[in-house]
């Protein structure tokens, strides 16, 4: 093995095609994403055929300029990091196999990483960042178990995140049934006629309106007694099965989305963009204000508050029945701003430790690869000549 201790990360699960060179997990020498924002907005979600084809276009200038921008050569590396799963399948075939040339030609250890451990190592890095790129020892590290949210436009999970003898262990604690919190927040937001992705949306505009306009509350989740003992229904059930989770835990956002858009039909609420949808969206908050009645900007104050309570409720009583006192929230969705707010001041209040990663680190990147790659590499945990892409890959069964 060398010991520069760089790792080249790679990623292209979804619509970003990112490279970043890392150093020992702690140090981001670089950090290079193409984005295909622009190319997705078009058809208001990501579409797989064209994110495979960008990526193909993408990838090798993007890992030149990450290479680069670190001042470094192929030859440097001690390991090459990249998404194995979950993922647009096609997506994640550009970057494995790009990886797996890369690797075998410069002869270095290839290591695949899940792309959810990806991002709780992306509140880590930031962490070691401030600290100055220090790695905290393996006996310091033992106290640090924390409960860690995923929550983006594809995941929302609960993890217990425990490092053990410079490795980490997951077990998954709760997990959502049907959407995932940022995916409701993009399809309401298209709903009300804005763009995509539609987290930023709802985000900027919540602030003009009342979030207690519009009573939205989330039932209870309940065991399906009729189901328990019978094989799972669906590929989501099997790569992330819930009999054994606390309902306590689990999500839930295909309801509040269903019910803004009664609250819509019902009060007749005309769309931020002209009608039809397809004509062009709102290009700024000021445009989106002009066009907003009232009664719209209380209706998305009051769809996040409600989300983000929730993700509050479940992810702190989780906390307190683990006995975790760190809490790590990570994905998309923890850019937000009211959910940062919040989560802070109840873990103030609570008494526990709360992170997130910088702006940057909280979409998809490459940095938070490599940097979940480290503990691999010493660990010797490289992956097969075989890695094909696994779309459901699960984390912590």
């Amino acid at each position: 093995m060398g010991s520069s201790g760089l790792i080249l990360g790679i990623e292209s699960s979804c619509d970003e095609t990112a490279a970043a060179v890392v150093e020992r997990g702690a140090r981001t020498l670089s950090s290079v994403v193409a984005s295909q924002i622009k190319l997705h907005a078009r058809y208001g979600g990501v579409v797989p055929e064209l994110a495979s084809r960008e990526h193909l276009r993408a990838i090798v200038p993007v890992v030149r300029t990450a290479l680069d921008q670190a001042g470094i050569t192929l030859a440097d590396l001690d390991a090459i990091a990249v998404t194995s799963g979950p993922g647009l399948a096609g997506a994640l075939l550009v970057g494995i196999t790009y990886a797996k040339a890369l690797a075998f030609a410069q002869g270095l250890p290839l290591i695949a990483i899940n792309h959810l451990e990806g991002h709780i190592h992306a509140v880590l890095l930031h962490e070691k960042s401030l600290a100055g790129g220090n790695v905290t020892t393996p006996e310091e590290q033992e106290e640090e178990q924390a409960l860690a949210l995923v929550v983006s436009g594809g995941h929302t999970h609960l993890y217990l995140a425990r490092p053990v003898h410079n490795a980490w262990s997951y077990s998954l604690v709760g997990r959502t049934l049907d959407d995932a919190a940022g995916e409701a927040y993009d399809k309401v937001a298209k709903l009300l006629g804005f763009g995509y992705p539609g987290g930023p949306w709802i985000d900027a505009l919540a602030r003009f309106g009342d979030a207690h306009a519009v009573p939205f509350a989330f039932a209870q989740i309940k065991t399906k007694v009729h189901l328990l003992g019978k094989a799972p229904r669906t590929k989501a059930a099997r790569t992330a099965p819930i009999a054994d989770l606390d309902p306590h835990f689990l999500f839930s956002f295909s309801g509040i989305k269903t019910a803004v858009l009664r609250y819509v039909e019902l009060q007749g609420l005309r769309p931020a963009a002209p009608l039809p949808l397809t004509a062009k969206p709102p290009q700024n908050k000021q445009e989106a204000l002009a066009l907003c009645p009232q009664q719209t900007l209380d209706l998305i104050a009051s769809f996040q508050h409600a989300v983000v309570g929730d993700l509050m409720k479940k992810t702190f009583a989780a906390a307190e029945s683990l006995g975790a006192r760190r809490i790590l929230v990570t994905g998309g969705v923890a850019a937000n701003r009211e959910l940062r707010a919040r989560f802070t001041a109840e873990a103030q209040l609570r008494r526990l430790l709360v992170a997130f990663p910088t702006l940057a680190l909280s979409t998809d990147n490459a940095a938070m690869i490599a940097a979940a790659a480290w503990p691999h590499y010493q660990s010797g945990e490289f992956a097969a000549s075989d890695l094909s892409a696994n779309p459901s890959l699960a984390l912590g069964r």
